[in-house]
């Protein structure tokens, strides 16, 4: 299944904010996670996530510091803030509001046998 561009780009703020509520994380780590997340479907290049990381740095969502681990090259480590707590909280409303509406849309449809209902959580 291909992720549509759209669909990406709705949802790769609330993403990585959550990814950074589970604690500091730097780049490729976060492009990991969300592979992992999703199960290979979604896969994030740097192209798309350094631009959104220094965003969210910029609106004051994270923070972000260099870091050496002994023996290894110095990294971006990122950190969300208060106020990205908040912005995630309210990113989490928003996608429960449109995620509740679709369950419902495919439920009714599926009522009047337009549809055969595909749960949104990924299970039968």
């Amino acid at each position: 299944m291909k992720v549509t561009k759209d669909l990406v780009a709705a949802s790769a703020t609330p993403m990585v904010l959550g990814i950074l509520a589970e604690g500091e994380s730097y780049g490729y780590a976060i492009l990991r996670r969300i592979n992992e997340l999703s199960g290979g479907e979604l896969d994030w290049t740097e192209g798309l996530l350094y631009p959104l990381l220094h965003r969210l740095e910029r609106l004051g969502y994270v923070e972000a510091s260099w870091q050496a681990a002994k023996g290894e090259r110095r990294r971006k480590y990122y950190r969300i803030t208060d106020q990205g707590r908040t912005e995630l909280a309210e990113q989490r409303r928003q996608w429960d509001t449109v995620v509740d509406a679709l369950k419902k849309l495919g439920q009714g449809l599926a009522d009047r046998g337009a549809m055969t209902v595909i749960p949104l959580e990924g299970k039968a």
